[in-house]
C-alpha cells in the first residue's frame, strides 16, 4: 500500500470523463493496481479511482522535457504525470503532480477479510443451507470463496454447472453492486471458473442499485430472512 498526499489535478478519459482541479488530496495506491484519490471529507469514497487490474506508468520532470508522448504537459509546475490504464478497456486516469506533501509505503500483508455479525452473517449461512432459494438445481460450492481483494460471499453453481457469485447485503446498495462488481472482474481471469455470473443478494434492494446491477447482467434476489429462518407461515399469510 503506498498513501502519497500531494497537490494534483485528475482527468478520467473513457467511457465518462471527470476532472478534479488542482488540489491537495490523497492518492491511495494499493498492490492489486487500483488508485483511488480521496479529499478530506465525502466520508469514505473515493473523489475518483480506478479498479484493478490496471498499469501505472509514472512519467518525472526529466522525462516529460524529452518525451515526445507528453509534448502537452508543458506546465512547469508538473513534477510527475500518473497514467493509471485499465486493462480492459481504453479507460485511464491522469494524476498531474505539483508537489510531494507527504508518503508512506507499507506491505499490510494477506487480509483475512471481513468478518460478519447479526443479519448479514445470518444471511449467509441460511443460503448455504437453503441454496436452492436462487434456483432449481444450485449447489454450494463455498461460503466465504477467497480472491486477492477479498472473500465472495457465496460461490454456487447453478443447474447446468456454472459459477455463480453471491454478494449478500442486509441492504442493498450501490456500493454492494460494485463490490460484486469487482469481484467478478477478478473470478473471470480465473479459466476454471469462467464464465461467472453475479446474483445480488439482499433483504432489501435499493432502486438505484437494481437499474445498475440489471445493466451489468447481475441478478438481483430479494431474500425473505424470517421465512429462511422459518419463524414465518408464509402460507398462512393474507398477502
Amino acid at each position: 500500500m503506498r498513501l502519497v498526499i500531494a497537490e494534483c489535478s485528475v482527468d478520467y478519459v473513457g467511457r465518462l470523463k471527470a476532472h478534479l482541479p488542482r488540489a491537495t488530496r490523497l492518492l491511495m495506491v494499493k498492490n492489486d493496481g487500483s488508485v483511488l484519490i480521496h479529499s478530506d471529507g465525502g466520508s469514505y469514497k473515493p473523489l475518483n479511482w480506478m479498479s484493478p487490474p490496471a498499469t501505472m506508468h509514472v512519467a518525472d520532470r526529466e522525462e516529460l522535457a524529452r518525451s515526445t508522448t507528453f509534448e502537452l504537459e508543458d506546465d512547469p509546475d508538473i513534477q510527475e504525470l500518473w497514467r493509471v490504464q485499465a486493462a480492459k478497456s481504453d479507460d485511464y486516469l491522469l494524476i498531474r503532480v505539483y508537489g510531494v506533501v507527504g508518503e508512506l509505503s507499507h506491505d499490510l500483508g494477506v487480509d483475512p477479510g471481513l468478518i460478519k455479525d447479526g443479519v448479514e452473517a445470518d444471511l449467509q449461512r441460511l443460503l448455504a443451507e437453503q441454496i436452492e432459494v436462487l434456483g432449481s438445481g444450485y449447489r454450494l460450492v463455498r461460503r466465504e470463496y477467497p480472491t486477492a481483494i477479498g472473500p465472495v460471499d457465496i460461490l454456487a453453481r447453478d443447474s447446468q454447472g456454472a459459477a455463480i457469485a453471491v454478494e449478500l447485503k442486509r441492504v442493498g446498495d450501490i456500493d454492494g453492486v460494485e463490490q460484486l462488481t469487482r469481484y467478478l472482474e477478478l473470478l473471470n481471469r480465473d479459466p476454471l471458473l469462467s464464465p461467472v455470473k453475479g446474483i445480488f443478494a439482499a433483504q432489501k434492494i435499493k432502486p438505484q442499485a437494481r437499474v445498475l446491477a440489471e445493466d451489468r447482467g447481475i441478478r438481483c434476489v430479494s431474500l425473505d430472512y424470517d421465512a429462511m429462518r422459518g419463524v414465518d407461515d408464509v402460507d398462512s399469510r393474507l398477502f
